[in-house]
């Protein structure tokens, strides 16, 4: 897609989606627009999706494809995913499409109570774990489902550091 970044292959399209466990009420917060294509999917099934890209042009190109498709339960925003984007949080679902070395702080805090993160962790462009992470009040529970490769984060969270 251009500037470094790559778009998912469908099937993990449909896994991550999958193990968001979205529901028809929910709102997601989708780290890494890339396409638009993962909000798009989204946008079917949730109430509303708000998704950052750090890359201007793909979240300038991705908003106009998404309007042009008529979704209107999509905001796209410019900005850094680390911090997520908390004016709209919390959010019921969580979705991030490039590797983090660790759950982000700020990400984590702006789940809702009851809510799922599909995030995958590991090393820049080496094997990553697909980890899906559930909030239970002050707690987090997480399972790692499946073996995975991801651009890399950028950002606030970068890939020097440490889990």
């Amino acid at each position: 897609i251009g500037y470094g970044q790559t778009i998912s292959q469908p099937y993990i399209v449909a896994l991550m989606t999958q193990l968001l466990e979205t529901e028809p009420e929910a709102t997601v917060l989708e780290i890494g627009t890339g396409s638009g294509y993962q909000a798009a999917v989204l946008a079917e099934l949730v109430k509303h999706v708000y998704t950052v890209e750090t890359i201007k042009e793909l979240a300038d190109r991705a908003r106009k494809v998404l309007e042009s498709e008529g979704y209107t339960n999509v905001t796209v925003y410019h900005r850094d995913g680390s911090y997520g984007l908390p004016e709209h949080g919390p959010y019921d679902r969580i979705m991030v499409t490039a590797a983090a070395p660790r759950v982000p702080d700020q990400l984590k805090d702006q789940l809702a109570d009851g809510g799922v993160m599909v995030i995958p962790i590991g090393p820049a462009y080496g094997v990553q774990v697909l980890r899906q992470i559930r909030r239970v009040k002050d707690d987090f529970e997480w399972t790692d489902r499946e073996y995975v490769r991801f651009v890399p984060f950028t950002g606030g969270v970068s890939q020097s550091e440490d889990e």
